[in-house]
């Protein structure tokens, strides 16, 4: 703990003790001067230590992006993914869902469970394979192989066996010990298995299993159509098959008399093990006869599984195989039960499928009741109990892409009541006809931590739709959808404004703003639109009021820096109001004089002029648009912020900032950045000739991460384009931008150096609105009370102060006009400033005026009268100690300072960044104490102390950061944060020792010690005729002791971060301490028990030992000496 003393002597020079405390390395201070000699004491103890501050990854939300394969236990009950860039799913009960990640990035080929051991083996894609422990809720990679000579191609692990099958590209089966995980000198080589006669080569290996009736025979199937069963204690083969067409599957009958195969043409065979010559059925599931007698050609059949039922005919269960001329055919997924076949369409390529069955034996009658369903970008459970084959309800929200998702927003420590309330309507909307029985990936244990609160995580996506998600608990469950395009006329084909801008999504989420004590919901859209919400629990018929808002100007501010840039001299702006407009009346275009401009004021989108029947939830009140201008198309709005308390709206761009008063539908204020400076214009603005004028009118040159695009017809499509588009380009932010066709290189490029100076600023650049906060603040130096302001920030480093006067009382607030006075304080900053906050003399964070929510659509109750009801917290509610003021904190793309208010007096400054720039910034409490938490382009995330600006947390985290981290990377409080890792996955994060320590209690258990079920008695006769499967020893075939060690330069082991430790936590729970006993016990027994034999065995021989010698002394004691 730090007490921080701060003396302001209100001198009018700037002090030079105005850097940071504690952070050598911060640059000097850069505060404005005051004016009168005010002296005040600041008197803040910062609790807040780097200790308080760990940076870890939580959990991960969405389906896996980019999956390649499949596994499940079929007794612990969970489920594994693996996907192309080496990631791990597991999924079980709701709430166990753990994620792993390959250091190698490798995609993952193969996945197999070791049933009931709380174990996987991952096979990848640089031809290593990977034991996973998952006895432990983080789990960790125990043992690594790498094949250095041969590619894997298939693994397959029997039922109870620690004794791996190897396939490789070359033909080869290898055998692993997954004990050790050392390769055995046991190997099948392909010109073993293959008969010497046969001049090819059989290709890859492409399945491998071992025979139901005998586990001593290994059925091996390469890709040519060869397959050999291998006899493995007689090391050779018992028969082979060649077929013309290329295996793609096997699936063997419970007996282990017939297999069947899936072809490449389409086909399925079926062969029985008595007459292997040829097959007992060919069978063309979906190839018809054509008129000429010739079979359609089919696609292949990728798998089969053939699976016996106890009381009903085998399901044979396949993906794939339709006709090729059914051009346009989603992918299927066919179901045959005895003369029955269903084809069920999915909505995306079948990656993989698994039969889920009751046994895990594979020599029982099978009984499946599932089939699990992997597609490209989706996860179904098919119930095969009900003959219609319903769908199970996804209980994982596997849906966040459903639409590409184009901004992120985190709300932690909601209001309690917010998060049933919206989850009340959304229910109501909710899909039916599912499967009545429960979801079948249900292992793992999972309970609800102390340390929980309530979290909401809202959505935006390319369809206009918002999601709200209930994030608590690090758990993520769909709460409510709202779809914004509802309040607009449906765009006709190729025509409008809209078409040429944004042909497929012109009601994209390009911003979200939500006051969750009002219940108040704000939207911008892609299109140069924002649309304001209100909460209702009652459906309504509502006209929505629509406002135009000409926020286009004639650029003619080329900026002349000024000299000065650390303490510029500002003279006092020019006095005055704008009075408001009414709505159906459009002020004044800023730069626009002449009644040319009102010649194309149409907006890019038509709402829907006429009253509409609302359900339940949010409901639209406002929509505010611009419109284009001359032909040019409205430019993005970039900045957003709404108060509840003042009923006010405030948006900007780079044209300028628009203030609306939502409660009257008025629009307050519409003018240019340039004319909001009047006389305190830190800048000399140069003319243009009209030619360049025109020209600079389509560019967007905001600094940021919206500085993007020049060519205006495109510029709204591409601004979100990294999000929609599902491929994941991981191209950093520093490509991304260096491939901006704009003229500022320095503002376009995340790797080269950005000047902090004013004077380096490009003569092109456009002065543009990068954040708003509505606030009670100061709005002059001279001010003695706290009044409505609104803080403005520009990208250029300026900030202004707006100060307004609203009537308190509720009638005149809806008649009176709000006055906005003319700007108060201007201050500077370096860097496009990013976030304000507002902190009391004593440290605590100031939060913002809110309205109490109301239901405007409840009915009217005369003893209880609708009135507003408004929450203010007064920034200087400690003036007993420290007197009247308040902290202004302000963080940009390179700085934060604090100011004294409203004195403006700087009382600290921190230089965050030199080399490159931070992209997200937010005043956050942490551990009962407030931080500023930052995201840079470079992957750093760091916290720094309030009011100090003492640096406490710096991790590059990231090192690689692409467009869509950087678009949709969030801080909320409690210190936690979220990005959007792939286009379909949502990354939790928190930076707080505190909550990583509680971490291991929030996250869910994968392995529950569970009894493996007994195989079934299968009777005398089934067992005397039925092979000798239960009496066959891997050990004695492959250990080292008969079958030698293998090559070294064909593997290499590599010891895994886990190893004796990792399971050494596994083991630590209560659980685990009985089983490590037990165990120990038993051991003990034994040992016991072999040294009782030893000693009997050793009493025996001594007995007989004894014996022996006396026999020998009778038989010598009366011999003389010449006798012997």
């Amino acid at each position: 703990m730090k007490k921080f003393r701060k003396v302001l002597d209100g001198l009018t020079t700037s002090s030079p003790g105005g850097g940071t405390i504690g952070s050598p390395s911060c640059g000097s201070a850069a505060g404005t001067p005051t004016t009168a000699p005010t002296p005040k004491e600041i008197d803040v103890q910062e609790t807040l230590v780097s200790e308080n501050f760990q940076l870890c990854k939580t959990v991960r939300h969405g389906f896996p992006y980019q999956p390649t394969a499949l596994a499940f236990d079929p007794v612990q009950k969970i489920l594994a993914i693996g996907s192309r860039s080496g990631g791990v799913r597991i999924l079980g009960r709701p709430g166990v869902d753990c994620f792993c990640q390959h250091e190698s990035g490798a995609a993952v080929l193969q996945l197999q469970f070791l049933i009931n051991e709380g174990a996987l083996v991952t096979a990848c894609a640089d031809d290593t394979l990977h034991l996973w422990n998952l006895r432990q809720r983080r789990p960790a990679i125990l043992h690594s192989l790498k094949f250095n000579r041969e590619r894997i191609t298939f693994c397959h692990l029997p039922f109870q066996s620690k004794w791996l099958y190897v396939g490789t590209e070359r033909g080869n089966t290898h055998v692993v010990n997954i004990e050790s995980f050392i390769l055995s000198g046991y190997v099948i080589m392909w010109n073993k298995a293959i008969e010497l006669s046969t001049k090819t080569h059989p290709g890859p290996v492409v399945h491998l299993s071992d025979s139901p009736k005998d586990e001593g025979k290994l059925l091996v199937g390469f890709e040519s159509g060869t397959i050999v069963q291998w006899d493995l204690r007689a090391k050779k083969a018992d028969f082979r098959i060649y077929y013309d067409e290329a295996i793609h599957s096997v699936s063997w009958h419970h007996e282990g008399k017939q297999f069947m195969c899936s072809h490449s043409d389409g086909s399925l065979t079926l062969w029985n093990l008595r007459n292997t010559s040829k097959p007992i059925q060919v069978t063309f599931p979906h190839g018809k006869i054509q008129k000429d007698g010739r079979k359609e050609s089919c696609k292949p059949i990728l798998k089969v599984d053939y699976k016996t039922s106890r009381n009903s005919e085998p399901f044979v269960i396949f993906s794939g195989g339709l006709s090729y001329d059914k051009a346009g055919r989603r992918p299927t997924l066919t179901i045959m039960h005895g003369k029955a076949i269903t084809v069920l369409e999915m909505d995306y390529p079948i990656v993989e499928f698994m039969t889920l069955c009751e046994t895990p034996y594979n020599n029982e009658v099978q009984d499946p009741y599932a089939v699990v369903v992997l597609l490209e970008k989706d996860l179904i459970v098919v119930d095969l109990t009900q003959s219609n084959f319903p769908v199970f309800e996804n209980p994982y929200p596997m849906d966040i892409h459903e639409s590409p998702v184009t901004c992120t927003a985190y709300f932690a420590d909601c209001p309690p009541d917010i998060i049933p309330v919206l989850y009340s309507i959304g229910a109501k909307h909710k899909k039916t006809g599912y499967s009545q029985k429960e979801w079948p990936v249900s292992g793992g244990m999972w309970t609800l931590g102390s340390h929980t609160y309530p979290e909401v995580i809202i959505t935006g996506h390319a369809d206009g739709s918002i999601k709200f998600w209930d994030g608590s608990a690090i758990t993520l469950q769909m709460l409510y959808k709202l779809k914004t395009s509802k309040v607009f006329e449906k765009p006709k084909q190729n025509e409008g404004r809209a078409a040429e801008l944004v042909d497929d999504d012109p009601f994209a989420v390009q911003m979200v703003s939500w006051c969750p004590q009002s219940r108040i919901f704000c939207v911008v859209g892609i299109s140069a639109h924002i649309i304001l919400y209100r909460f209702s629990k009652y459906d309504a018929n509502t006209q929505i009021v629509s406002l135009e808002v000409r926020l286009q100007c004639d650029p003619e501010d080329v900026i002349s820096p000024s000299e000065n840039e650390n303490n510029p001299c500002f003279s006092e702006p020019h006095s005055g109001s704008h009075s408001p407009q009414p709505h159906h009346q459009h002020p004044a275009s800023p730069g626009s004089g002449t009644p040319e401009s009102f010649k194309d004021c149409t907006p890019c989108l038509k709402v829907k002029d006429r009253a509409v029947r609302v359900p339940p939830g949010y409901q639209a009140e406002l929509v505010i648009q611009l419109p284009w201008m001359d032909g040019e198309p409205p430019q993005q709005i970039s900045s957003l912020d709404i108060n509840s308390a003042y009923g006010l709206l405030a948006f900007g761009n780079c044209n300028g900032l628009a203030v609306v008063d939502y409660l009257q539908k008025t629009i307050l204020l519409c003018m240019s950045t340039l004319d909001l400076y009047g006389a305190a214009d830190p800048y000399q603005r140069l003319t243009r000739s009209p030619r360049r004028n025109r020209q600079s009118t389509s560019e967007f040159c905001m600094r940021g991460l919206s500085n993007f695009y020049s060519d205006s017809k495109k510029r709204i499509r591409t601004s979100y384009q990294s999000l929609t588009e599902l491929s994941d380009n991981q191209q950093s932010v520093d490509t991304e931008r260096s491939k901006s066709p704009t003229s500022e290189s320095r503002e376009n490029s995340f790797s080269r150096s950005r000047s902090s100076s004013v004077s380096s600023i490009d003569r092109d650049t456009k002065e543009a609105i990068t954040t708003l906060q509505f606030g009670e603040s100061f709005g002059r130096k001279s001010d003695t009370l706290p009044t409505p302001c609104l803080w403005v920030g520009t990208s250029l480093g300026v900030i202004l102060l707006i100060p307004m006067s609203i009537p308190t009382d509720l009638e005149e607030r809806m008649e009176e006009p709000v006055t906005i006075g003319p700007c108060g304080a201007v201050l500077m900053l370096k860097g496009s400033v990013l976030r304000f906050g507002f902190l009391d003399c004593m440290g605590a964070l100031v939060p913002n005026p809110y309205e109490v929510w109301r239901d405007l659509n409840a009915p009217e109750d005369p003893d209880r009268p609708r009135k507003r009801k408004l929450v203010h917290y007064s920034p200087s509610s400690s003036q007993d100690t420290c007197g009247e003021g308040h902290l202004a904190i302000v963080c940009s793309e390179r700085q934060a300072k604090v100011f004294l208010m409203p004195s403006q007096s700087c009382l600290f400054v921190h230089n965050i960044t030199e080399s490159s720039f931070v992209l997200r910034a937010d005043v956050v409490s942490v551990c009962n104490s407030v931080c500023l938490a930052c995201f840079c382009a470079n992957g750093h995330v760091m916290t720094l102390s309030l009011p100090s600006l003492r640096p406490l947390m710096d991790v590059n985290y990231l090192p690689l950061t692409d467009m869509r981290i950087a678009r949709t990377f969030c801080f909320t409080n409690g210190g936690q944060a979220l990005y959007l890792s792939s286009p379909t996955e949502i990354q939790r994060i928190t930076y707080s020792q505190e909550m990583y320590d509680n971490l291991q209690e929030m996250l869910g258990e994968l392995f529950t010690p569970t009894e493996t079920p007994e195989a079934q008695n299968r009777g005398f006769l089934k067992g005397f005729f039925g092979g000798n499967a239960h009496t066959f020893d891997r050990e004695e075939l492959f250990g080292e002791a008969a079958a030698g060690k293998a090559s070294r330069s064909l593997a290499q082991h590599i010891p895994g971060q886990g190893g004796v430790e990792g399971m050494k936590v596994a083991a630590s729970g209560a659980v685990g301490e009985l089983a490590r006993a037990r165990i120990a016990l038993d051991e003990r027994g034994q040992r016991l028990g072999e040294l009782e034999e030893r000693t009997a065995l050793m009493m025996t021989s001594a007995e007989s030992f004894s014996k022996h010698a006396h026999e020998l002394m009778l038989k010598c004691k009366d011999k003389k000496w010449y006798q012997f």
